[in-house]
């Protein structure tokens, strides 16, 4: 009998269920001598302390359409894996323990970059171990998509779809902060398929007196309103211009909520416009997932239970060129996928006459997505 072993890592996101869902039943329609599920709670931290619960079909019933995790999750950063607990629980020990006291034959973990770093950890230690692209980002390495991210989308584009009819009833300039800590994918998508004037993205540093040309230029034209949507990593050319450590300690000292409230003060400072601020927040990663999401995490969770069964482990489930398919854990940990500059959507979008705030910028660079020099 098969042994699986189950985690959600990281923030949460729409149709993580959806995907424990497809490798619970691809997993117990076709494993000749029957599966066994244990899920751990609360991520990593239930692996540690050996917190699980042994899983029923009644489990998985109704989830489809369920947003959260049915497992709970939390963050367990790479960078302190190897620090010992509070207890002084050697964490990786703790992890192996666990999963060999249950006689596990594989673990499923979900989640996004730093989880699969530590999936990659487990796998090097000797554990079985399958991922499953999750994120809202959509900055993992190695697959053109992840599940949450299309769901996202749509809540971030039915915020701006709603903010245009008070700023045009108001003739305001809104700022609207999408969630993007490091990369702009959902910005960049929700800003196109809401009609954002302006996309500020932290791959893109951005002049502020670009963004003061794009407003005036709708001024001019007859626009009675703005709508600027910023990634919440969104960084200015002279923020980029500094080193890594100046930068982040520029953003611990913000006396503002976040970079949406900076950029709105600059643009009545230098306009005298009417601003408003909108923070869509978490509920872009909230409710139910979309019907593109509950496919493709149904698709994923598939794979990962085919792959169990063929005996391979050691990979993420990915999307590429529109295929599912297996990347080995060693290629995925580590790598961030970004919004390169120069790719295509954001070509379109400036056809359009939608501004970046990078007019006539060149060669500025995020200090937080330049690479670290390798130690000697």
């Amino acid at each position: 009998m098969l042994k699986i072993g189950m985690l959600t890592s990281g923030g949460d996101c729409q149709a993580l269920n959806a995907a424990m869902r497809g490798v619970v039943k691809a997993l117990s329609h076709n494993a000749e001598d029957g599966v066994e599920f244990y899920g751990f709670l609360n991520g990593y931290q239930g692996m540690i302390y050996g917190n699980y619960r042994k899983l029923t079909s009644e489990d998985f019933s109704g989830i489809l359409t369920r947003g959260g995790t049915i497992l709970g999750t939390s963050r367990t950063p790479f960078k302190l894996l190897d620090e010992p607990t509070p207890e002084g629980i050697n964490k990786v020990e703790a992890m192996k323990e666990n999963y060999r006291k249950l006689g596990l034959d594989c673990l499923v973990m979900g989640g996004g970059n730093g989880s699969t770093k530590t999936a990659h950890r487990l796998s090097q230690e000797g554990l079985n171990v399958v991922a499953l692209p999750k994120t809202i980002d959509n900055d993992t390495w190695g697959t053109d998509m992840t599940f949450g991210f299309h769901s996202a989308i749509e809540i971030a584009t039915k915020c701006i779809d709603d903010i245009h009819t008070t700023a045009s009833s108001h003739g305001r300039v809104f700022v609207i902060e999408i969630m993007g800590h490091k990369v702009g994918w959902i910005p960049l998508h929700a800003g196109i398929a809401g009609g954002a004037d302006v996309i500020l993205l932290p791959e893109i540093p951005y002049s502020i007196d670009n963004v003061i040309k794009a407003i005036e230029k709708r001024d001019k034209n007859g626009s009675r309103f703005t709508i600027v949507a910023v990634a919440e990593g969104a960084i200015s050319v002279e923020e980029a211009s500094l080193k890594r450590k100046a930068y982040k300690q520029r953003i611990a000292e913000r006396t503002s909520p976040s970079i949406a409230y900076d950029i709105a003060a600059e643009i009545i400072n230098r306009t005298g416009r009417e601003v408003r601020v909108a923070v869509p927040g978490h509920t872009q990663r909230g409710g139910q997932p979309c019907a593109y999401d509950r496919v493709f995490a149904t698709q994923v969770g598939v794979e990962a239970a085919r792959g169990i069964l063929d005996g391979e482990f050691g990979f993420m489930v990915a999307d590429k060129n529109r295929e599912i398919v297996r990347v080995p854990l060693d290629i995925v940990a580590g790598r961030l996928k970004t919004v390169p500059p120069d790719c295509q959507l954001v070509q379109e979008a400036k056809l359009m006459g939608i501004s970046f705030g990078d007019e006539g910028v060149e060669g500025a660079i995020n200090p937080i997505l330049k690479p670290r020099k390798s130690k000697k």
